[in-house]
């Protein structure tokens, strides 16, 4: 027979390990942000802006990608919710490579 004392550890225990579930995705999906920011910044200083896109797409799927051009250099921006709704940045900054 179970008792109610067993019943809340077991609830408590399952709602520990979805919130740690929730965390590490959160972690992998802002790792994904990085990466998807600084490839995309890196594509688009090199005059490749189509191909950073698509590689950030692929990267962090579902993301949103500002561009920002500051002289000779690009700023990217990735955004993106995570689990639970947890607001997902990263920043990447290239200088524009001459032609």
């Amino acid at each position: 027979m179970v008792t109610v004392e067993a019943a809340i550890a077991v609830c408590a225990l399952v709602v520990f390990m979805a919130l740690a579930a929730a965390g590490l995705t959160a972690v992998i999906e802002q790792m994904r942000c990085t990466d998807a920011a600084r490839e995309a910044a890196r594509l688009t200083a090199r005059g490749e802006r189509q191909r950073g896109e698509e590689a950030a797409g692929q990267i962090a799927p579902g993301a949103n990608l500002a561009f920002r051009h500051e002289g000779d250099a690009v700023r990217v921006i990735v955004t993106k919710r995570g689990p639970l709704g947890v607001p997902l940045s990263a920043e990447a900054f290239a200088v524009v490579e001459p032609r």
